[in-house]
């Protein structure tokens, strides 16, 4: 529940994103810093320093810097480099998310050919079992849709509502959702312990707007007939196969209708409604939440979070009103939509031909042992995450990632210090906030125990839903507990970072800190426009628009004056203007970046590369050799900028792209690599740009806020 509440640095790079809940605790904080003076980020002399670590070859003409800084930057090495088959995007994230992969399907693959011999009860055991279980083809196309003949079996037994209720609570004690979502989280108003949170869901279309405007139609067909045959594979007629999609789509059209669209869902309010459970009984009289949680071996105190109070009304309704026919055809279909990733070929071909090329254009679907390791992380990333680091991350490299963590947050300090537009009294709690701030470097402290999951030899499915129903029981059971802010929400094979407003917590797994953000023996320039940045991003986000609605505790309160909230939203309204005016997609002069849905990820941005930068001038005065030097002729103000827009660098296919315009909160990577630069002097000095030149915006247009 809680993954509702993180703020990764961008969506999907990784099979590895595996998030249950996120870590927090009561009494951590940040250790406050003894000098606002940066510790010495470099990690190596000038001397002999690598000038590898910069392809300058890839860079475009000069005159494009000012011009058009990503093409500057990007043209040459996206031209050379095409979307593979089996992808809908490619660029730095999606490459090293690649070698992420590569390197765990190493460590899988000799964990399934040692399994037999590896220590019973293991990690490596049970990763091992897991993984070949999903590589076993030939058994999985033999037992076919055999695995979820129980289930199916289950459904078709309903006789009315009340049934319904008491499947979806014998669903839910297993692991299994459907209709909503529970879990835990940091309580919204005591965030140093957990309640458990209630969360829309039900819908297999990515947005609300998808089953009313006429604009999707060609989706919604397509999606009615992926509903038909994934009833028809087993064994449906096609007729009443065809008759229950039309039901299934009329059924989530109601549940879409009640539910909040992705930018409504970036308001706090919309995400915590804190009720009793005899208040949560008032708003759905046919679904007991008493019996929900006494099914579920969950203890309720106070109460919980029915986070979407209409969205759970309509589901009430649909308990009394829709006919056993409708919720059977309901149910059944997503039984099969959320097993046919586990189950024989036919199914995962059926899902990849709609999820996969009708939504997001990818011609391939991935190769087997991608996905079954995704499946992997998905059960037991965590522990995959403690083999990979065993393999892949070096005390060293922890060691160097925390100066640079360390710099940026002084430097971020400094820039609220110093902010003109905000009074004394706001400046005092901002940098209350900072204060408390928890980074979190690599992996966890502790690793999770995974003693009581049993994995068996050769059942796919099983293994997949025992780890479902553990992970969900180790969710659950944080309800009514402090609050442990050491505990992650991502894996360390993960390539992203996090902000967490609920416990404020920077996080930044091992798989990130690799080139292109980070080099052990680069420049200064380079690192800090790469991880540095990374850095500043996730910590700009403890004062971003959703952000900066939390305290220094987790709390949503409001810890602003009237007048610096408003200095505030008019700095962001203009942030929101840059990027509404952006068409990303070629020959589509109608699709426009969301700028409110963004508005968080790009505040991070700018505020990221800010502190980012100020960091940089702050280690550079403590080298003054290296400040007047450059490196295959760029100097290190112009290097940071040039990592800074390589890390967004890549190209995407334009389904996918439309696709995430409507349902992912960071803007398109080729924007992401221009619209905080074009707001910053700096930039506009290290590139002699001129006014009028597209990378500078001045006067009104210009914005600045962190």
């Amino acid at each position: 529940m809680s993954k509702q509440y993180l703020k990764p640095l961008a969506l999907a790079v990784s099979l590895a994103l595996s998030l249950t809940a996120c870590g927090k605790h009561e009494a951590d904080q940040a250790p406050a810093a003894s000098s606002s003076a940066p510790t010495s980020a470099r990690t190596t002399a000038m001397a002999g320093a690598p000038t590898n670590v910069f392809d300058v070859s890839e860079l475009g003409p000069m005159n494009e810097a000012c011009a058009d800084f990503d093409q500057f930057v990007n043209a040459k090495w996206v031209a050379a480099n095409p979307i593979p088959s089996d992808r809908t995007r490619w660029g730095a994230f999606d490459k090293l998310a690649e070698d992420s992969l590569n390197t765990q399907h190493d460590i899988v693959d000799a964990a399934a050919k040692n399994a037999a011999s590896a220590q019973a009860g293991s990690i490596q055991q049970k990763i091992g079992y897991l993984y070949a279980s999903g590589m076993d083809e030939a058994a999985i196309e033999k037992a076919g849709f055999d695995p979820i003949k129980p289930k199916l079996e289950a459904i078709a037994a309903l006789k009315n509502g009340s049934d319904v209720a008491d499947y979806l609570n014998k669903s839910f004690s297993n692991g299994d959702m459907q209709v909503f979502s529970f879990g835990s989280g940091a309580d919204f108003k005591n965030a140093s312990m957990q309640i458990g949170y209630t969360y829309q869901s039900g819908l297999g279309l990515p947005t609300k707007d998808y089953y009313t405007d006429a604009k999707y139609a060609e989706q919604r067909q397509a999606y009615l007939d992926y509903i038909a045959k994934s009833l028809e594979l087993t064994g449906v007629p096609a007729a009443d196969a065809k008759k229950q999609a039309n039901q299934v789509m009329a059924f989530e059209g109601k549940l879409a209708a009640a539910s909040f669209a992705p930018v409504e869902l970036r308001t706090p309010e919309h995400q915590y409604h804190f009720v009793s459970v005899k208040e949560a009984d008032k708003i759905t009289p046919h679904f007991s939440w008493e019996k929900f949680f006494d099914a579920q071996g969950v203890k309720i105190d106070k109460g919980f979070s029915l986070s979407q109070p209409k969205f759970f009304a309509e589901f009430d309704k649909l308990l009394a009103n829709a006919p056993i026919d409708q919720w059977q055809a309901y149910l059944r279909f997503h039984v099969i939509d959320d097993a046919s990733p586990l189950l024989s070929n036919a199914f995962q071909d059926n899902k990849f031909a709609f999820y996969g090329k009708t939504l997001s254009g990818q011609p391939e679907q991935k190769a087997r042992w991608k996905r079954v390791l995704g499946a992997v992380n998905g059960s037991m990333g965590m522990a995959l995450g403690q083999l990979y680091v065993d393999k892949m991350f070096k005390p060293e490299a922890k060691e160097r990632a925390q100066v640079l963590v360390d710099n940026v947050r002084n430097a971020l300090k400094a820039r609220i210090e110093n902010l003109d537009w905000m009074s004394p009294e706001t400046k005092a709690k901002a940098i209350a906030k900072w204060n408390t701030f928890l980074p979190k470097i690599g992996y966890p402290e502790k690793w999770r125990d995974w003693s009581g999951l049993q994995v068996k030899q050769g059942d796919y499915y099983g293994n997949v839903m025992a780890a479902a129903k553990y992970n969900y029981e180790y969710d659950i059971n944080k309800i009514g507990k402090p609050t442990d802010r050491k505990e992650w929400g991502m894996t360390p094979q993960t390539v992203n970072a996090y902000y967490n407003p609920t416990d404020n917590t920077i996080n930044f797994p091992a798989a990130i800190l690799q080139p292109p953000f980070f080099y052990a023996n680069g420049d200064d320039a380079i690192n800090y426009g790469g991880i540095g940045a990374v850095i500043g991003h996730e910590a700009s986000h403890g004062f971003d628009d959703e952000g900066s609605q939390f305290d220094g505790e987790g709390n949503n309160v409001n810890w602003w004056t009237k007048a610096d909230r408003t200095a505030f939203d008019e700095r962001a309204g203009k942030l929101v203007a840059q990027f509404n005016a952006y068409t990303p997609i070629k020959d589509k002069p109608d699709a426009h970046v969301n700028g409110q849905l963004t508005l968080g990820e790009n505040i991070g941005d700018l505020g990221g590369l800010n502190s980012a930068y100020d960091a940089l001038q702050m280690a550079l005065k403590k080298n003054p050799e290296e400040a007047g030097s450059k490196i295959d002729g760029y100097t290190q103000d112009q290097r940071f900028f040039l990592n800074w827009a390589r890390v967004w660098r890549g190209s995407i296919r334009e389904k996918e792209a439309l696709l995430r315009l409507n349902t992912d909160p960071h803007a398109p990577a080729s924007l992401r690599a221009i619209g905080a630069p074009s707001n910053m002097d700096a930039f506009a000095t290290a590139f002699q740009c001129k006014p009028g030149d597209a990378m500078v915006r001045s006067g009104d247009k210009q914005v600045k806020i962190w």
